[in-house]
């Protein structure tokens, strides 16, 4: 009996360690406290970044479309393609010959959009007489922006150099010469051969006709000379220029593009899309990022387009920053500190631009930690030091990547280094810092 008593015993303790209450079970399995995470106030400037993808090309991007030149001009076949893709090119470099005519390279902001011929006047001229002496032809004697005749032996001299004769200004231009002299001679020898006795009014008739024969003969002479067709100059705003593509080949037809050319130091355009675009100002820090390479530069936002732009291409022309992301955005060009290696010219990269939100340091907090009661005021949790919590009523501001700016309510108090809540974590588990 005695040790029937002493199981019995053993037994009723272990049964209350296996066998608990509902109530106790119910206990063991709830969840643990929850733990509450936090954030600090911050005092700083609140910047919002904007990533978008842009294209790097060059400041300016012509595309030569060449025609035949000349009295004798038909089909405009390619004869000539003295450079190649990626190719340096200088100033009076010849580009290309198109039906035994040159294409020639020359400095200035102007395109070509007419025959430059001798007796033209206009800032095309001056821009050429400009070009012509940086290769060591000036045109000294002429006035600036007139075709004149020192300006037709610098022409003529450029063509030497390339091994080509400049297309005369008129068909016929020695005939009409010739005939332009021959009628002055015949004047002054009508004068010359009046008799001393003739009477006053036939020398003056005769002193008349050899003016008017001296008139055409400066006319001819000055419409007279050398003449550059539109189709065989091209103006580049600096140089070393580059070749960017070629797809002429000797022997063919040209029927439309067959060089591409771009000057000027590399930017990056890109396109912002509506809701970014009033996050973007000129002047703003840009970080540019070659994922193909790897390689990071900085640059800074040179302009920003206000016009929406449905597809942007490459205008060619004197066209300057044309937009080539083929993007829907507002137009916007990067750029670069300092020059990016030629390369990258043509690359798709990343544009990451710190647009700054606020002018100057306000207090800053996550926008979780940021609630709104029922009467419609705005307010942070800030918990204390002891754990207990004090409810900030606050006015926000700018907000940027996830973060915004506060201004406590007359009365209320927030300071940099507090901690508000932003959430609550049901597990207890830690929260990299965050967590109380």
């Amino acid at each position: 009996m005695a040790g029937a008593a002493v199981l019995l015993s053993v037994a009723g303790v272990l049964a209350t360690q296996v066998i608990k209450s509902p109530a106790q079970a119910v206990a063991d399995t709830a969840p643990p406290p929850p733990s509450v995470i936090t954030a600090p106030v911050e005092y700083r400037v609140l910047k919002d970044s904007v990533i978008i993808r842009g294209t790097v090309s060059s400041e300016q991007s012509v595309d030569v479309t060449p025609s035949a030149s000349g009295p004798d001009a038909g089909a405009a076949i390619v004869t000539r393609v003295p450079v190649r893709a990626r190719q340096s090119v200088k100033a009076g470099q010849l580009l290309l010959e198109v039906s035994g005519r040159p294409v020639i390279a020359l400095q200035g902001t102007l395109p070509m959009y007419r025959d430059l011929k001798p007796g033209a006047q206009g800032d095309d001229i001056a821009q050429l007489q400009s070009s012509l002496a940086k290769l060591g032809h000036p045109a000294t004697g002429d006035s600036k922006g007139y075709f004149g005749s020192r300006t037709k032996e610098a022409v003529a001299a450029l063509y030497e150099d390339l091994g080509y004769t400049p297309l005369p200004a008129q068909q016929d231009e020695g005939l009409v010469l010739e005939e332009a002299q021959d009628q002055v001679v015949a004047a002054r020898r009508g004068l010359e051969d009046l008799p001393g006795s003739a009477p006053a009014k036939q020398i003056d008739r005769a002193e008349g006709d050899l003016r008017k024969a001296q008139e055409r003969l400066s006319r001819a002479e000055a419409k007279s000379g050398p003449t550059i067709p539109v189709s065989e100059l091209v103006f580049l705003t600096s140089f070393p220029a580059r070749v960017d593509s070629v797809t002429a080949r000797a022997g063919t037809q040209s029927t439309g593009k067959v060089l591409t050319l771009s000057a000027g130091k590399l930017v990056i355009n890109g396109a912002l899309q509506a809701h970014q675009k009033g996050l973007v100002q000129t002047g703003e820090k840009v970080e540019i990022l070659s994922e193909l390479t790897g390689a990071t530069s900085q640059g800074t936002v040179a302009t920003v387009s206000d016009v929406l732009i449905d597809a942007q291409s490459s205008s060619g022309g004197d066209s300057v920053a044309s937009p080539t992301t083929g993007a829907r955005g507002y137009p916007v060009v990067v750029r670069p500190t300092k020059s990016l290696p030629l390369d990258l010219a043509g690359q798709d990269v990343r544009l990451t631009v710190e647009a700054a939100s606020t002018r100057k340091k306000a207090l800053v907090v996550p926008v979780s930690a940021v609630s709104a009661g029922t009467d419609g005021r705005t307010s942070v949790t800030v918990l204390m030091p002891d754990g207990s919590r004090r409810r900030v009523q606050v006015t926000t501001g700018t907000s940027g990547d996830g973060q915004v700016e506060l201004r406590p309510t007359a009365g209320q108090r927030l300071a940099a280094g507090e901690r508000v809540v932003i959430g609550i974590r049901a597990d207890g588990a830690g929260a990299g810092g965050l967590e109380k």
